[in-house]
């Protein structure tokens, strides 16, 4: 099963500068365990004790994961996944 996940610019140090990167599994949960065996450090940027971390969205074929099943969100064959980091702060 080939999954496009788009990776953001702050990530892509983990993918050696790719903007984009294949990945598998079943599961959103499966698909980051596949990217870490592959890209090193890159799955505790994403998920902290087995959930998305707070301020990281992460959206399946432009649908916010946290409005479907978040992490055990299901996948399938030709899906694209694309991380992004929460945009905060500023002045007022």
């Amino acid at each position: 099963m080939a999954i496009d996940v788009r990776i953001p610019t702050i990530l892509r140090t983990y993918t050696d500068g790719a903007k984009a990167v294949p990945g598998s599994g079943d599961t959103l949960a499966d698909l980051f365990t596949d990217l870490e065996t592959r890209h090193s450090g890159i799955q505790e940027r994403i998920v902290e004790e087995g959930q998305l971390r707070r301020f990281i969205n992460v959206y399946l074929n432009d649908e916010d994961v946290r409005f479907l099943d978040g992490i055990t969100t299901k996948l399938s064959d030709g899906d694209v996944v694309t991380i992004l980091p929460a945009v905060a702060g500023g002045m007022y």
